[in-house]
């Protein structure tokens, strides 16, 4: 078709070609379009997949709600620490020299396979000076705010320091101890490569204290739930939850540590036999301005609890049944149903977490 034919064309017929000119344009950009937004779909459902991949591998749980509004948190997954002291302080915690000639360590007392505790209702001691309370566990110790059954210890610097001279369990004297420790040629060695000044008390309380610190428990069924995990506890633990907070047992346990940070009367409603000497028993916090008549005790932690046993500062109680039992009795004054008490241990055995990947249950 020359341009006169062109300019012969109807009008009609120029207008047709004008848009079917117009139509295929509108096709091809909307099949570049479709390809364009397809590839997106692409590239944005691999990024999705890789992002839920990460947070899912960093312990993120995405199907569930964080619950961060509940009067327990979760043990946070990884704790800063210096290294080469936790590795030091780990060899200094199984050294008997910490307690001169006394044949005891830290770890004498605090058994990985007993829950960090050693599983009597009360402490062996020393010789001629018998222990009083029963042996608190150390998993998670770095997360109190209180320490020691009268809680007088606010710190795990002063804790480390006292424990070696209480004459109840390591009865040594630091003057004595540090001497010891500075004739091992390859400890010195070590000391050295840590600490400016090499080993000095200080310097030994401090690598004691950065190995407790190590010894947190995280991940238990309970974290990974208040996380957003919905089926990391069963329903009877939700349950059993639920009535911790109702009847109150919250209102001492709670925290991350589920207790460690307060200190309460042992005996709010009666007496339990386990205080029957009233202020003068074993462990009870002097001075506290609380109560005068009755004993007081820092609340004890009740992460793992289910691996701690015996309970009670005295180790009067070997289950984990009767110990909610005389709680309720003694401290809410109140009597729970069997199925309510079986429910809250379900839930309490839940706050068991993992040591280093391995659950306390199975060390």
């Amino acid at each position: 078709m020359n341009t006169g034919e062109l300019s012969s064309c109807p009008p009609c017929s120029i207008g047709q070609l004008r848009q079917d000119d117009d139509i295929s344009q509108i096709k091809r950009t909307s099949a570049s379009s479709r390809s364009r937004a397809a590839l997106l779909s692409s590239v944005g459902g691999i990024l999705c997949l890789c992002l839920f991949t990460l947070l899912a591998s960093a312990g993120v749980m995405i199907s569930g709600e964080n619950r961060s509004d509940e009067p327990i948190s979760p043990i946070p997954l990884e704790v800063p620490l210096d290294q080469a002291k936790v590795k030091l302080g780990r060899s200094l915690f199984a050294d008997s020299r910490l307690s001169a000639g006394n044949g005891v360590s830290c770890a004498s007392c605090h058994l990985f396979e007993r829950g960090l505790t050693d599983g009597l209702p009360i402490s062996r001691g020393l010789p001629g000076s018998p222990g009083g309370t029963n042996t608190l566990t150390l998993f998670n110790v770095g997360l109190n705010a209180k320490l020691g059954w009268d809680g007088h210890f606010l710190s795990l610097q002063d804790q480390a320091k006292a424990v070696v001279q209480d004459k109840h369990r390591m009865g040594a004297k630091w003057d004595d101890v540090v001497p010891l420790l500075r004739n091992d040629i390859a400890l010195t060695a070590t000391f050295n490569q840590i600490y400016k000044d090499g080993i000095q008390r200080d310097n030994v309380i401090d690598a004691l204290a950065e190995f407790e610190k190590s010894l947190d428990t995280p991940n238990a069924p309970f974290d990974r739930y208040l996380r957003g995990d919905d089926n990391a506890i069963s329903e009877e633990a939700k349950s059993g939850y639920q009535l911790f907070k109702n009847y109150g047992c919250v209102s001492c346990h709670q925290g991350v540590n589920v207790g460690g940070n307060m200190l309460q009367v042992f005996g709010i409603f009666g007496t339990p036999e386990a205080a029957s000497q009233g202020p003068k028993t074993p462990g009870a916090a002097q001075g506290s301005g609380i109560d005068d008549d009755r004993p007081v005790f820092r609340v004890p932690s009740l992460r793992n609890v289910a691996q701690t046993a015996p309970y009670f500062h005295d180790g009067s109680v070997a289950t984990l049944t009767e110990a909610i039992g005389v709680m309720a009795k003694y401290q809410l004054g109140r009597s729970i149903s069997d199925e309510d008490v079986a429910k809250i241990e379900v839930f309490l055995k839940s706050l068991s977490g993992e040591y280093q990947g391995v659950p306390v249950g199975n060390l």
